[in-house]
């Protein structure tokens, strides 16, 4: 066990936990990252091009995700790769007039003033055949992220909910066909949107039906489709396949402790701080309306002003 006691730890190293980072760095926080892999930049490594991040049009994910955790590492920010199992409010000490905080990982155990958690959200996978392989060539789990890539192209949209349909709608203002495939023969997305959808003539919905395999050289050419029904099997050639079944924050360790809502996103203002006084979030842990890198990065700079704050008032 640590027996350092640290101002602030900082859970993820996503574009959120990495720009707190910087922030705590700058304002001479004792602090330290964990991360639960040995590369940091959470979702955007897997992603081949950003072309929405203010002042860098087109740059690798992985390249600014690098710029990012070379940023932090030359304000001397210090990473520990390990898997943060549980936090726990051991104490209000007396002194300090603050909550004290063990957070326990798979190696060890940390004590802090406050915990900054930017442990980010998954995308739920089909696993399909070649999702994996073509992730950032083709395969994408965002289509504001991604979907100017494919102007006057096709594309498939995976997925039958608000956002698969949203998504669907907005990739048929860019690109030439757009095919909605969809395990079910209704939709689950509000009926508003639904109608929209219905109504756009480049949109065609495949219904009862699964992408069993995405197919290509160097990206992305084609989806096999079985419908569920009657086990036909057809191909569509498509330019991109965007998977929109659902998203899931990494916030497991953290659900007994403070307050989420149903789907597991903490529930916190843009200050960051959750129902535990002393326990803030960042990026895309945090429920919010849009999960983008420049909200990540904004989150945390705010969580970790919020922190400075806290700290001070509570010293």
């Amino acid at each position: 066990m640590s027996k350092e006691l640290y101002d602030v730890i900082i859970i993820g190293s996503g574009p959120a936990g990495l720009s707190a980072a910087v922030y705590a760095q700058r304002a001479e926080l004792k602090n330290i990252v964990i991360e639960k892999n040995p590369i940091s930049g959470g979702q955007i490594i897997n992603t081949y091009e950003v072309d929405n991040y203010l002042g860098l049009p087109g740059i690798n994910g992985f390249d600014l995700a690098m710029k990012f955790r070379e940023h932090a590492d030359k304000l001397g920010t210090v990473f520990v790769t390990e898997d943060v199992l549980s936090i726990e409010k051991i104490t209000e000490d007396k002194d300090l007039n603050k909550n004290i905080f063990r957070i326990k990982t798979d190696s060890n155990e940390y004590e802090s003033k406050s915990v900054l958690i930017a442990t980010g959200a998954s995308h739920l996978k089909l696993g399909a055949f070649g999702e994996n392989e073509f992730g950032g060539r083709g395969v994408s789990y965002c289509a504001t992220c991604d979907g100017a890539f494919f102007r006057k192209k096709t594309a498939v949209v995976v997925g039958g909910g608000d956002v698969a349909v949203e998504d669907a709608i907005f990739l048929s203002r860019i690109c030439s066909k757009v095919y909605l495939i969809h395990r079910r023969n209704e939709l689950r997305a509000t009926k508003i949107l639904q109608k929209e959808l219905l109504s756009i003539d480049n949109i065609e919905v495949i219904w009862d039906s699964v992408v069993k395999k995405i197919e290509g050289n160097e990206k992305v050419e084609d989806v096999l489709v079985e419908n569920i029904k009657t086990k036909e099997e057809k191909k569509i050639q498509t330019d991109a396949c965007f998977i929109a079944v659902g998203i899931k924050p990494d916030t497991d360790f953290v659900r007994d402790l403070v307050e989420c809502d149903e789907k597991g996103y903490v529930k916190a203002p843009e200050s960051g701080e959750t129902s535990v006084e002393g326990i803030y979030v960042a990026g895309d842990s945090r429920k919010k309306k849009l999960r983008q890198i420049v909200t990540a990065v904004a989150d945390g700079a705010n969580a970790i002003t919020s922190i400075q704050e806290y700290l001070v008032v509570k010293s």
